[in-house]
């Protein structure tokens, strides 16, 4: 008699339990990435409002009970519909810094602000919560030039919240202006320092090796007061609602509101991000899951003395690199943080921080916000005008109210928390200005070329004749049939689609068709040799857009690139093609030409046709700059300041 057994079914390594010391451990190193971001947070707030040392050590313990509680609804889940059941780990936003700081100071700073700060939070988690299944058909309202203009001002304006902390001890006690100073760059050089010699694990904790040991400096020299630490109760549980009922203002309810938005992008992407680790398939209903967990664990921060949470992507780039995948130790980092919550005077000892050691500390962090928000930001096509115009506008709106407060006074109460806030303004202008340009009316399109003298749009563009088509980009290449196939891959949605469209016309050539267009090209030697007096027109109008300086050859110099160009004709037989803008010496010419002598034919024929798609890149450049002069205008002038 034979039996059958059911085969087994593998554990997928995202939901494998691992071994309860194992599982200790991982969660502990989760909670050290994570902890420096978790308390800075509550820190900064605090400050920025004025609140005593007792209001600021619970604040921190309810933060950390409540960072528990939101990994754990992340990571486990509750129920089949909240919580995304990845190795998410759930964190306060620095997005809401700001904003929260505006809130609470409109509404009279100290407790009595936090009142209205946790009444606004409250709605937006509830928004975040119910809004979480409709968000991905708002995703297209907030695209890189929203959320990259909405980080770059969020860190710009939080750096003056880390100044703040930097001369806090000079501001009362002019003395001690300098050993604040020393503390909070002293701070700053440990967190580089640390950020340099150390990858890995130990990059991701360099804020809280920087705090602990500007603390322990201060801690020695008697500068850092732990009293707090004797007096505080072994342990505490937060009470809801310990600051008070909230209290309700639309204002300050719409502000949150767009905080939680721009976390959803941020919460979205660390989905996909962590899917892609883990090996698991995101979709729509994933993203919905994490987004009612943000809701919910925001809503629960405003009852329970906390902020807005969202997925923390230093913990994501943890579970990359420990390539551990098991949700089950976000879990138990949750369970960690939820005990430390408890304890009154782990709080104390993070709350005796001294002021110059937490803004060395803060500048790091909000610095780096910044930082992602011009790598969004340069995922944009700033050709468009569109786009410059609403990070400009944005930007300096935000600049303005952030660098003089006082226009806040100048407005109606109602539209204070929005002009006493740059990052709620510059949020509001952002949004508004997307929505205006690329949602709102006829869609036209930037200006990406001249025809006919004048400057025409993208959809003037697509809606061109071959021949008119060639006529206006005709001048990227010698010979007209790249740009006349390009024609037939209208329409294009953006100015980045339709250079892609020059570029992949050459790419996709066949060999000898590539092989004849290099053909067309000037020799560099032909270019760098003749004298422009001497020129024709288009050698002479090339020699004008090089980066180059012709005239500071000597007759060395002129000798080797000629020998250098008749090698290059003898080993490939074709015409040396070089972009000149971006040369920057005689010496990288060179270099690089007798690395190309030495290639083989197939790779030269790759570096050549390379080339030729710079020289199109730099001429496409220079359409576009043309057909927008007064923005050319003035980024030559901020060039001049450089």
């Amino acid at each position: 008699m034979t039996t059958t057994t059911a085969p087994v079914r593998p554990v997928d390594p995202v939901d494998a339990v691992l071994p309860l010391p194992k599982l200790t451990i991982l969660g502990v190193q989760h909670v050290l990435a994570f902890y420096a971001g978790a308390v800075i947070v509550p820190l900064v707030i605090s400050q920025g409002l004025g609140l005593s040392t007792q209001d600021t050590i619970h604040l921190i313990n309810a933060d950390l009970f409540t960072c528990g509680i939101a990994s754990i609804i992340q990571s486990a889940g509750l129920g089949r519909r909240i919580g995304v059941r990845l190795p998410l780990l759930q964190g306060v936003t620095f997005t809401a810094v700001s904003p929260i700081i505006a809130i609470g100071l409109a509404s009279g700073g100290g407790t009595h602000g936090l009142a209205a700060v946790y009444g606004s939070i409250i709605i937006a988690g509830l928004a975040t919560f119910f809004g979480a299944p409709y968000f991905a058909k708002l995703l297209k309202y907030f695209p890189p030039v929203v959320t990259g203009t909405l980080l770059t001002v969020m860190g710009t304006t939080l750096i003056g919240v880390a100044a703040g902390d930097v001369v806090r001890w000079g501001q009362t006690d002019p003395a001690r202006m300098g050993p604040g100073l020393l503390y909070a760059f002293g701070t700053l050089a440990v967190i580089v320092l640390v950020q340099r010699l150390f990858k890995g694990f130990m990059a991701t904790i360099s804020v809280l090796i920087g705090l602990v040991i500007g603390t322990a400096v201060a801690a020695t020299l008697g500068h850092a007061d732990f009293s707090g630490v004797a007096s505080a109760a072994p342990i505490g549980i937060t009470a809801p609602f310990f600051f008070g009922w909230p209290a309700f203002s639309l204002t300050g309810a719409i502000s949150m509101i767009i905080v939680m938005a721009i976390t959803a992008v941020e919460t979205t992407g660390d989905v996909f991000a962590t899917g892609e680790i883990v090996g698991k398939r995101i979709t729509p209903r994933h993203i919905a899951a994490a987004l009612r967990a943000d809701g919910l664990s925001t809503t629960l921060g405003g009852v329970l003395n906390s902020f807005p949470y969202t997925c923390f992507a230093q913990n994501v780039g943890l579970v990359r690199l420990t390539r551990v995948k098991s949700r089950w130790v976000v879990t138990a980092a949750g369970v960690i943080m939820i005990v430390l919550g408890l304890l009154p005077k782990a709080g104390a000892i993070v709350a005796a921080i001294p002021a110059p050691v937490l803004g060395g500390a803060s500048l790091a962090m909000f610095a780096n916000v910044a930082v992602v928000g011009i790598q969004t930001l340069g995922k944009v096509d700033m050709h468009d005008n569109r786009n410059a115009v609403i990070v400009s506008t944005s930007i300096g709106l935000a600049m303005l109210v952030t660098l003089q407060p006082t226009i806040a006074q100048a407005v109606p109460s109602w539209l204070q928390i929005i002009f006493g806030s740059g990052v709620t303004l510059g949020s509001i202008v952002a949004i508004i200005l997307n929505l205006l340009f690329f949602h709102v009316g006829r869609r036209t399109g930037p200006d990406v070329a001249m025809a006919h003298g004048r400057p025409v749009r993208l959809d003037e563009v697509n809606a061109m004749s071959e021949d008119e088509f060639v006529a206006a980009f005709g001048g990227l290449f010698p010979v007209t049939w790249p740009v006349a196939r390009a024609w037939e891959d209208r329409p294009f949605e953006s100015t980045e689609e339709l250079r892609e469209a020059f570029q992949q016309v050459v790419l996709s050539a066949s060999a000898e068709e590539q092989r004849a267009l290099i053909d067309s090209y000037h020799d560099i030697a032909e270019l760098v040799l003749t004298d422009p007096e001497e020129a024709t027109a288009d050698v002479r109008a090339l020699q004008e857009t090089g980066s180059l300086a012709v005239d500071r050859l000597d007759d060395r110099d002129r000798q080797e690139i000629a020998a250098l160009s008749q090698a290059f004709r003898e080993r490939h037989g074709m015409p040396w093609v070089v972009c000149l803008a971006n040369l920057a010496s005689r010496d990288q010419l060179v270099g690089d030409g007798w690395h190309r002598v030495a290639s083989s034919p197939t790779r030269e024929l790759v570096t050549a046709i390379t080339e030729i798609g710079h020289i199109a890149d730099a001429r496409f450049d220079a359409l576009v700059a043309d057909a927008n002069p007064i923005r050319s205008a003035w980024a030559r002038k901020f060039e001049q300041l450089n």
